[in-house]
């Protein structure tokens, strides 16, 4: 498993001002206007692109008291390759909460067409609390660092018992072990950091590609520094509700299952599949709820496994993180037909545990911290039972309780709305089939934005639209986006 399946699992600042209803930082905390130098150096790794440099700049730890203890950002970047055709930075937010994008000038980035590498230099960094930024660790249990564990997934009954248990462990640990940082993640001081780095970088604008939840991070800048963005291209959007924020993200599971999931039953069920499940699209779904049903009566030992075990909810976080992309259906398939004849496939590989210890520690402070959570399992047991009911793929899951159910700290800010305001400058484009960021979540924040935003949605399934799970009609108006500024007159369907 990557660290970018990896952040598909462990996802899941004083009070703003308010000035003609922009949400906007303090002056005290803004990043100042003058250009820092930095010192860059040849990035250390595997697989990097040799033109490649690292550097580091310092950002308070609580924007809120500039003048307190600083954190460093590692970021990364790979010039213009046409100096004469320099636009700017093109800085490359991740998803998670969790993921970095200190590779990505070496990876993603060398997708872009030669245009827009011309134009802009391509900068990646690792958020506060990511190694090899000033990183963050909550020490959890091995077992707590399981897939069926970092998301919600109820008992076989749909209790909620053990969930709330996982979280007090999980909450607990994070408070004893994550020292003074990990009161201070989130997605407003992560935009924040973000303004530091482009001061550092001695920009007056930026432009920038965000992707899942880097959607929200890169709406949270658009909206706290609106005048400090150019182009703003925004790849498989979260809904933007600033009373829920990951809730409603965790909640939207239940659709986007309901919206890919049928794509993948008919691949599984096409004559001359070697991997054909059943005969019809509706055997492969009515045969998927079965077998979870009976794993969750009768587990099927997988040793190595964490847990050790092939249960129901094993065999739905399988299906959960196979949707992603339609290159992970046969995962899926193997699965099923592994368990279908008693036996288990093969174990899934897994990142060191540094890593998945670094990631999850990321991925829960931020979500924690971004809103409160109800905190008592009678808060969630309604609305868990009713969607067991009307979604049993995913069982209640979405509807669950997180760390945050037992998070010792209170959110420092309200979660920054989303609004219209600021100059019309951002392209959105969407799958419409996107298990993690359903369509329906990326429409509300293009209302949300208003004339702000032209929003492109691609006739695909699979997260990550732009350069992967996209069409060629996405992929080319992005591109145009970025190379010249210009984007579709309205809102614009890929077919």
């Amino acid at each position: 498993m990557n660290r970018k399946q990896l952040t598909r699992i462990a996802s899941s600042a004083a009070a703003c001002a308010v000035l003609l209803g922009l949400a906007v930082p303090s002056a005290s905390s803004a990043a100042p206007a003058r250009s820092r130098s930095l010192t860059w150096t040849p990035c250390e790794g595997p697989g990097l692109d040799p033109r490649q440099q690292c550097a580091t700049v310092a950002v308070p730890m609580d924007h809120s008291d500039p003048g307190g203890r600083q954190i460093e950002i590692a970021v990364s970047r790979i010039a213009s390759e046409k100096p004469s055709a320099r636009r700017g930075v093109l800085l490359l937010i991740p998803g998670g909460p969790g993921g970095d994008s200190l590779s990505d000038p070496s990876g993603k980035g060398q997708k872009l067409p030669q245009k827009v590498r011309d134009a802009y230099d391509l900068v990646g960094f690792a958020p506060r609390g990511m190694a090899p930024s000033t990183a963050v660790d909550c020490g959890l249990d091995r077992a707590d660092l399981g897939p069926t564990k970092l998301l919600p997934w109820p008992g076989p009954d749909g209790s909620l018992d053990e969930n709330m248990a996982t979280a007090r462990r999980t909450a607990g640990a994070c408070a004893r072990a994550g020292g003074d940082l990990i009161r201070h993640l989130g997605t407003a001081a992560e935009a924040r950091d973000l303004d530091r780095v482009r001061a550092a970088l001695g920009e007056e604008r930026i432009s920038a590609w965000g992707v899942s939840y880097g959607t929200y991070v890169g709406a949270v800048y658009s909206q706290l520094f609106p005048h400090r963005t150019d182009r703003v291209v925004l790849d498989s959007n979260n809904d933007p509700d600033p009373t829920r924020v990951t809730r409603g993200w965790l909640a939207a599971f239940e659709t986007g299952v309901e919206d890919n999931f049928p794509e993948f039953a008919a691949w599984a069920s096409r004559p001359g599949n070697p991997l054909r499940v059943a005969r019809t699209p509706a055997r492969v779904r009515s045969g998927f709820l079965r077998l979870a049903a009976r794993l969750d009566r009768v587990p099927l030992p997988w040793p190595g496994a964490n847990p050790p075990r092939l249960d129901g909810n094993a065999l739905r976080q399988t299906m959960l993180s196979s949707l992603y992309d339609p290159d992970d259906y046969p995962v899926l398939a193997r699965a099923i037909l592994a368990a279908r004849r008693g036996t288990v496939p093969p174990v899934p590989d897994t990142p060191p545990e540094p890593v998945l210890q670094n990631v999850t520690a990321v991925g829960v402070g931020t979500i924690c911290n971004d809103v409160d959570w109800p905190d008592s399992a009678a808060a969630y047991r309604k609305s868990v039972d009713e969607s067991r009911v009307r979604h049993p793929l995913t069982a209640g899951m979405p509807r669950g309780p997180m760390a945050c159910a037992a998070w010792p700290y209170a959110p420092k800010e309200p979660a920054v709305r989303i609004t219209g305001r600021g100059p019309s400058n951002i392209l959105l484009v969407q799958n419409e089939r996107d298990v993690a960021t359903p369509l329906a979540g990326a429409l509300r924040l293009r209302r949300a934005l208003g004339q702000r935003a032209v929003m492109v949605t691609v006739n695909s399934t699979g997260h990550d639209a732009y350069l992967a799970n996209g069409n060629a009609c996405g992929d080319r108006t992005v591109s145009r986006f970025l190379a010249t500024g210009k984007r579709p007159a309205a809102d614009l369907y890929c077919g």
